[in-house]
């Protein structure tokens, strides 16, 4: 989104420093990329950047609002409804388009977000990888807050070990080396030298859980949760059954607690009103259908890398919805192809991290990604065999934050 420094790359763009930068991790990680990395990095200036954080920092108000508990609580489904403390959302993401307006300017407009972890370790590693095979301009920085590399990564662990040796904190997943995000659980087990556990590895006595590494069995005082409870769902019946594990489970820690998942998500859009939140509608709160449903976006409130979506629905799709209270109705906004590329321009989404320190009042922004995209959706899934598209990061402008 800047012209001179993106030309400048894309003039200077060499295809065998891409190559390498994909070499390094398959070096590093044999077989764990699972997904695209684009070509290039994404270029945000100072003003842009703000008003991503300041879409940000209005959701985190409401967040913050002494009523949030209590107009969130019918979020969480009662079959996963999780003992312990809830705590705070240690993890922040909130994904925006960027998207085109009428003046030919570019805004950011906020169509996801979740109180839950997601590529934190292999977006700090990327965004290094990027610096390093490409000759970047220095001033700009993928982190914000101040924050570098190494502090970014010592927040990180100061988050989620808390005050426990790593070895009584567990990454949990469900069969985690089959996860497409698997490189993310490697990074991160390797920069915290914490395990990396999988649901069925879990063993409970006396109210406690454990997990087994050489045949000794370690107690877990805290748990970093990478599970999604709906995909748990999806499950066969051995894996799904442990899940009355978690159920049962009063004396662990968890970072983040599971009901900040559902909390901090889709469920939260209707409550927001900002120029950068498109208006969003709970399904079953919609007393007369649009007039031009094409204007809008139908969205399962719990589903996970855009499974579900109706891009262009109906009126007997939303007829044909059994539960409406668990979909909402998005206002569909127009993500701009504004970075130019060999062949067809592509589109972005950005995702800000936030964290919340210990002893902080309220969260931080930390770091980000970027997915490059020239489909009608944005995922590597849904561009397969295009160039210049999928996983990438963002560099702002001046360290700006």
């Amino acid at each position: 989104m800047i012209q001179p420094i993106r030309h400048s790359f894309n003039r200077s763009f060499d295809s065998a420093a891409y190559e390498r930068l994909l070499q390094e991790f398959e070096r590093n990680y044999p077989g764990a990329l699972d997904f695209r990395v684009a070509e290039t990095p994404v270029f945000i200036d100072r003003s842009f950047t703000q008003q991503l954080l300041d879409t940000c920092e209005y959701v985190i108000d409401r967040i913050l609002e002494p009523d949030f508990m209590k107009a969130t609580q019918r979020s969480i489904p009662e079959r996963w409804k999780i003992p312990g403390n809830e705590g705070r959302p240690d993890f922040l993401a909130f994904d925006f388009g960027v998207c085109s307006q009428e003046t030919g300017q570019f805004s950011p407009q906020l169509i996801e977000l979740q109180g839950f972890p997601t590529l934190f370790g292999y977006q700090s590693l990327l965004a290094n990888a990027y610096r390093e095979f490409f000759d970047l301009d220095p001033s700009f920085s993928p982190f914000l807050s101040g924050l570098d590399q190494a502090s970014y990564q010592q927040l990180l662990r100061q988050i989620i070990l808390g005050e426990h040796d790593p070895k009584e904190v567990v990454l949990l997943e469900i069969v985690p080396d089959q996860q497409k995000t698997r490189i993310d659980f490697y990074i991160t087990s390797e920069l915290l030298k914490i395990p990396i556990a999988c649901l069925t590895e879990l063993r409970e006595k006396n109210g406690d859980l454990f997990y087994e590494r050489n045949g000794t069995w370690h107690p877990i005082k805290r748990i970093y949760n990478r599970i999604i409870f709906d995909e748990l769902e999806q499950q066969p019946d051995r894996i799904r059954n442990q899940g009355a594990l978690l159920s049962g489970c009063h004396s662990v820690e968890w970072c983040p607690h599971p009901h900040w998942f559902y909390r901090v998500s889709k469920f939260l859009l209707p409550y927001l009103h900002h120029p950068g939140v498109p208006k969003t509608y709970f399904l079953n709160e919609v007393k007369q259908i649009p007039a031009d449903l094409s204007q809008f976006v139908l969205k399962p409130l719990f589903s996970f890398a855009g499974q579900g979506v109706i891009i262009d629905p109906s009126p007997g799709d939303l007829a044909n919805i059994p539960d409406p209270e668990n979909w909402i109705l998005q206002q569909k906004v127009t993500y701009a192809p504004l970075i130019p590329t060999p062949d067809d321009p592509a589109k972005v989404e950005i995702r800000l991290f936030y964290f919340w320190p210990p002893n902080a009042s309220r969260p931080i922004p930390t770091l980000n990604l970027a997915r490059l995209s020239k489909g009608k959706m944005i995922g590597t899934r849904y561009n397969k065999d295009r160039s210049w598209v999928g996983g990438s990061v963002c560099f702002f402008e001046s360290r700006a934050g």
